[in-house]
């Protein structure tokens, strides 16, 4: 269902109404996500991830911890998200802090991906260099064999990371390229009172 960025008061619930229209409508995966972290340096990389949950509490991926990435959100834990849905023309950043899901959340979610892709989990040295594909099927084999038809277990090295929004920007294709743009804010933690923990809500040029 559209909501009129005219109405929007909560950014959450603006985004639940977008990606319904883009899963809709989007041809590819209306999930993909570009995930921007940076080093203890403030060295920046971006990647294209997938949105696994979603909710008043933040926005869920999943990695291998060791990956670049994970190494990145953990030591410097801010991180930026971009969604781009050529098939409406709209788009949506959020920045905010990283945080480690729960335990019992990563096991759920690993328990139900498909048996090949937990394998793979833990086949993958992910980031880290390798001589060639052979090389990474036959990590791939020995894990298969190593647990037949038995459970696959979620590796300790494995997990989720939650980016909890403190600034949500959306916008919207227009004529001439007036776009749309508007910025959801969490107030300050010392206006918080005043605000009644409400979103700070403003309008940017294009």
């Amino acid at each position: 269902m559209s909501m009129s960025l005219d109405d929007a008061t909560d950014p959450i619930a603006l985004f639940d109404a977008w990606f319904a229209e883009a899963r809709a409508s989007e041809i590819n995966d209306p999930s993909a996500m570009q995930l921007a972290t940076a080093t203890k340096d403030g060295v920046p990389s971006v990647r294209t991830v997938l949105l696994k949950g979603h909710g008043p509490a933040g926005f869920v991926f999943y990695t291998n911890l060791e990956s670049r990435k994970g190494v990145e959100a953990l030591s410097n834990p801010q991180a930026a998200l971009c969604f781009h849905w050529k098939s409406l023309r709209k788009q949506v950043r959020i920045e905010g802090a990283v945080e480690q899901i729960s335990a019992a959340e990563a096991d759920a979610y690993y328990d139900s991906r498909p048996r090949d892709s937990r394998i793979g989990a833990w086949a993958s040295i992910q980031s880290r260099p390798m001589e060639g594909r052979h090389v990474l099927e036959g990590r791939f084999a020995e894990v298969e064999a190593r647990f037949g038809n038995g459970v696959v277990p979620r590796p300790n090295f494995w997990s989720g990371l939650r980016v909890v929004p403190q600034r949500m920007e959306f916008w919207q294709d227009r004529r001439a390229r007036l776009h749309d743009r508007i910025l959801f804010e969490r107030p300050p933690v010392m206006a918080q009172s005043e605000a009644g923990g409400n979103w700070l809500r403003s309008w940017l040029f294009p």
